[in-house]
């Protein structure tokens, strides 16, 4: 029996309105993206088949948001959203139904109409992951997740190290339950980056405090950096080694 079959046969057994489900559930496993009490917002939702897995992992005290252009048919504990994700009124509509809170995880299974133009395709198939990664960076909250589809293919690494700068890091996932002719890709950016520094950054701090591990604590926009080798009281120059969602790193410039 082909994947195809099987995934089509296990989604109608099972009740989901899409094989893709399985990707998303193979997505999860993978990499942590739905867990209960998480608010998530699908782009590209329809027909709903991520909405209903989505749905079942973050239980009654989760919220699922799920938005396409097409209509959505109900489901229990999913709210939708009708429009297109490249229009900035659908943008704003996300924006207002989240609230402040923001969003613990965006995802996307958006494609193209596809042409048969490989590189035309990979390169619409880049716009729509863009489209869905400046909504992630919008909407979600330190330390949230993106996944995102990308068809393999010349700008596939740009994108990638684009995303790679707004989390913690990125991967590469590519579901079982793809169809084996698909060259489809998952981005997974993990721990939404949304602190006034990256790594790399030069810059002169006052060590305001001591941590539990003896390092020096510096506050940059509210943002907590730990500084080894230093004492409360100076002022010093250092580089930020590494940046994580509520904390960072840092060491003296010598």
């Amino acid at each position: 029996m082909s994947g195809k079959d099987h995934y089509y046969n296990k989604a109608k057994q099972e009740g989901y309105r899409a094989r893709s489900a399985y990707k998303l559930k193979q997505l999860d496993q993978t990499a942590g993206l739905l867990s209960e009490g998480k608010t998530v917002v699908d782009l590209g939702a329809a027909p709903g088949g991520w909405l209903q897995v989505a749905a079942e992992e973050v239980g009654e005290e989760g919220t699922v948001i799920g938005v396409d252009r097409q209509r959505i048919d109900d489901l229990d504990g999913v709210e939708t959203i009708r429009g297109d994700m490249t229009e900035e009124s659908t943008k704003d509509e996300i924006r207002d139904r989240v609230g402040d809170d923001g969003v613990d995880t965006v995802l996307s299974d958006m494609a193209p109409n596809m042409t048969g133009e490989y590189e035309l395709d990979h390169a619409r198939s880049v716009y729509l992951a863009r489209q869905a990664f400046e909504v992630a960076t919008d909407v979600l909250t330190a330390g949230g997740d993106l996944a995102v589809k990308v068809f393999d293919g010349q700008d596939l690494e740009t994108l990638e190290e684009d995303i790679d700068e707004e989390f913690e890091y990125v991967r590469r996932v590519s579901p079982k339950a793809s169809r084996d002719e698909s060259s489809e890709i998952y981005l997974v950016g993990k721990g939404f980056l949304t602190a006034p520094v990256r790594e790399g950054d030069i810059l002169e701090v006052e060590i305001v405090d001591t941590g539990h591990e003896g390092d020096g604590i510096a506050k940059v926009e509210g943002f907590t950096l730990f500084v080894s080798g230093v004492e409360q009281g100076d002022t010093v120059e250092v580089r930020v080694d590494d940046v994580k969602p509520t904390f960072g790193f840092a060491q003296p410039v010598e």
